[in-house]
């Protein structure tokens, strides 16, 4: 990371960008936008992203792996879950869809776009992308339990017909999400942190030609030293301000989503796919900064952790809300998604288990996530 990383001048692009992109979320809530408006803020929503990934890099420097990826994906979710809630209560029953499209969406986002193209990155600079399989391995099993208990077993229970849970049993999906989330944030940064630490194994041959090579480019993250906590903590109140402009302007522009999605004759499901995509987009630049950067387990960190939060937070969130909210909550998946998410998880623990990966296991992950994409505008 460059030096300017820790300047934080008024003046600094990444400072205006996110207060500029709140400033269009105030002036465009609850509104119908012209095209231009929605041109706009898109713009906005597209600056904001590029400033929280450059503001969640500052923290992660100042607080360490793997509390600077918890920092973001935990971030990101929370807000996420506003989103989705919000959307829900807005929309009737037509959304009664949106928190399983969205949560099933972002599963498929992080563990097979983001990790396909972080392992592809990290196989493509050192030829073998190294990372530990303990730390990965334990985070791959906490997001397919999560997804079967909250996404799968929906479309089997008989107490409720449909794809629903019943009263007790959403309650139950709620306790154990947040339990099981609970027990891999305390895992990941307290009893076993080193299993999810960055994997220095040929960095150390190569570290005075990666030094200056780093150093040329702008990104010598190794090496410069921490920013203050003064600056941690002016990053971290930036990076807030940044997720809640990306959330809020992807809210703003739905209806325009939505629209355009219904005009096309897409499925519905084709929203949930768009907003995952839209609020996992920080995540998915920090993730391939980090493997360009050597560090494939932070980018592994980022993309399970990402998951993890996206079921451990929203299902919680949604059982909560379900108290007030009208019509049907449905999650269970429909037998191609769940296809789907059976191939990622036995795709995924055959790329962990080594420890190691290779161009090959980043163009199979991506293709399955181009599968997903596919599926969704086609079922």
């Amino acid at each position: 990371m460059s030096t300017a990383t820790h300047k934080s001048p008024l003046t600094d692009w990444t400072v205006v960008v996110p207060v500029v992109a709140l400033v269009a979320l105030v002036f465009s809530w609850g509104r119908d936008l012209p095209s231009l408006a929605v041109v706009l803020v898109s713009l906005c929503l597209a600056g904001a992203v590029l400033a929280a990934v450059h503001h969640a890099e500052v923290v992660a420097h100042r607080v360490g792996e793997p509390f600077g990826s918890l920092v973001l994906a935990v971030a990101v979710t929370v807000i996420e879950v506003a989103l989705i809630v919000t959307l829900m209560a807005d929309g009737g029953p037509k959304t009664a869809s949106l928190a399983r499209d969205t949560v099933f969406a972002a599963v498929m986002v992080t563990c097979n776009g983001i990790v396909g193209m972080s392992l592809l990155v990290g196989a493509l600079r050192n030829r073998v992308a190294v990372f530990n399989a303990e730390g990965s391995g334990a985070a791959l099993a906490t997001v397919a339990t999560l997804a079967v208990l909250s996404l799968v077993l929906p479309t089997f229970t008989t107490t409720k017909p449909g794809p629903e849970f019943s009263s007790a049993q959403l309650t139950f999906a709620a306790v154990a999400s947040l339990a099981l989330y609970g027990l891999f944030v305390a895992v990941q940064t307290v009893r076993h942190r080193d299993y999810f630490l960055p994997v220095d194994t040929k960095r150390i041959r190569r570290e005075a030609a990666q030094a200056a090579a780093a150093a040329a480019a702008g990104e010598d993250e190794t090496h410069a030293a921490p920013p203050t906590s003064r600056a941690a903590l002016i990053s971290l109140g930036l990076l807030l301000v940044a997720l809640v402009a990306v959330v809020g302007n992807a809210k703003a522009v739905s209806p325009t989503i939505e629209a355009a999605v219904a005009d096309a004759g897409l499925p519905n499901a084709v929203v949930g796919v768009i907003i995952a995509l839209l609020v996992l987009l920080p995540e998915t630049l920090a993730a391939v900064r980090a493997a360009r950067r050597d560090r494939v387990q932070t980018s592994l960190n980022l993309a399970y952790g990402s998951a993890i939060a996206s079921i451990g937070l929203t299902i919680p969130a949604i059982a909560l809300a379900s108290v007030w909210l009208s019509g049907p909550l449905l999650l269970g998946l429909d037998p191609i998604h769940m296809v789907l998410l059976a191939l990622t998880i036995v795709v995924s623990a055959l790329t962990i288990a080594p420890g190691r990966a290779t161009l090959l296991q980043g163009g199979v992950h991506l293709v399955v996530f181009a599968a997903f994409l596919f599926l969704a505008v086609s079922p």
